[in-house]
């Protein structure tokens, strides 16, 4: 009788949990890599392994341990990578798209080489050499590596900003006129079959620069519909690897749609899929590390997704205010992430909700938003 297939995942946050949760329906067993002895993946796993995912030794001794390879955050240690995938082991996705992704930099020449769509782009090392670049503000600059949940990212709109710059290797993007965000996600197997989701519509929290909320599917014009999803494709088949990704897109005022980032895995943007889509994210990717055929992707019902997180001013043991309110709510589902520390601005779980059409979702969000809090002990 054949062994099952050891899976391992690099990094055990939320997005491992909730990746493991799907792995329990298979004939796998599970490996997680990360520091720290209670990350929110570590219950559900096989076996936890503690250590740091952007250390050579440890990404590489852990890779020995297990059949094939996927991550849920991209910061890990890429040599190791390499290294394993030399070895025979498989990755998916494959390093040398993950260091495209990796490096913000050389994802946007990645676009520009393939020729797809996105925004005018600069590179630069050094804070000073925005000086040259002052006739293109506004724009945004990103780290070109580091930054996660909004980090890493500022708004210069002209030369007195320049004091906001960061002073590292960035990327400077023309800033654009946006009418909507939209994010596409696309699963390719082993064999190249590809799936790819309905869009989904983007909300963000000014504050926090992170999705206040999304909806499923996006309000778009089916030409729209089609260009996001063909777009996000284009990007799978230029990556040329296995996995998952998420392609976010700005709609503009223009009509034009342009790639903006992409997420080599299962994202924020997806959650909603675990209720609202017959296959979803996660069960897509435990399809594509066993090279089965991919699930379908079609929507059950409009869907919101609202992240939960840290309320401003509570730090500590996190507390959830109002949890019994949106728990008699219909067609309201919890997911909490484990995480036992709450902080201003920290995901601490979402709730998605299922409804006939976008006023009931919104309306139903709008009362979860104003009873339930993540406030500490």
């Amino acid at each position: 009788m054949a062994q099952p297939l050891r899976i391992g995942i690099l990094g055990g946050g939320q997005l491992g949990r909730m990746l493991l949760q799907s792995a329990a329906n298979y004939q796998v067993v599970t490996y997680v890599l990360e520091s720290g002895s209670h990350p929110p993946a570590a219950s559900l796993c096989h076996y936890f392994v503690e250590g740091d995912i952007k250390d050579y030794d440890a990404v590489y001794r852990f890779g020995k341990l297990v059949d094939v390879l996927t991550i849920e955050i991209e910061h890990v240690n890429l040599e190791a990578l390499f290294k394993l995938e030399e070895e025979g082991l498989k990755i998916f996705p494959r390093p040398a798209a993950l260091k495209i992704i990796k490096d913000k930099g050389l994802q946007k020449q990645f676009y520009k080489d393939h020729h797809i769509a996105t925004s005018d782009f600069h590179l630069m090392e050094q804070k000073y050499e925005l000086n040259n670049f002052f006739d293109f503000l506004p724009a945004v600059q990103k780290l070109r590596s580091g930054g996660y949940d909004g980090k890493g990212v500022e708004i210069l709109r002209s030369d007195e900003d320049f004091h906001k710059a960061f002073d590292a290797p960035s990327v400077l993007e023309k800033l654009v006129n946006i009418d909507k965000e939209i994010s596409v996600i696309v699963a390719v197997n082993e064999n190249g079959e590809t799936a790819v989701y309905p869009p989904v519509e983007m909300v963000f929290d000014p504050k926090y620069n992170l999705v206040d909320y999304l909806l499923c599917p996006a309000q778009l014009e089916q030409k729209h519909v089609l260009r996001a999803q063909q777009l996000a494709t284009d990007v799978a088949k230029a990556l040329n690897s296995p996995g998952i990704f998420a392609v976010e897109m700005f709609l503009d005022k223009n009509g034009s749609l342009l790639v903006n980032e992409t997420a080599p895995r299962t994202h924020n943007s997806g959650h909603q899929s675990i209720e609202g889509n017959y296959c979803s994210q996660y069960d897509m990717q435990m399809r594509v590390l066993q090279n089965f055929a991919p699930g379908s992707t079609a929507i059950i019902q409009p869907s919101l997704m609202l992240n939960l997180i840290g309320e401003a001013g509570y730090t500590g043991t996190a507390k959830y205010a109002g949890l019994e309110e949106v728990m008699n709510m219909k067609g309201v589902y919890l997911h909490l992430y484990g995480k036992h520390e709450t902080k201003p601005g920290r995901k601490m779980g979402h709730v998605t909700i299922l409804g006939n059409d976008r006023d009931e979702l919104l309306e139903k969000a709008a009362r979860i938003k104003n009873s339930l809090k993540v406030i500490s002990e």
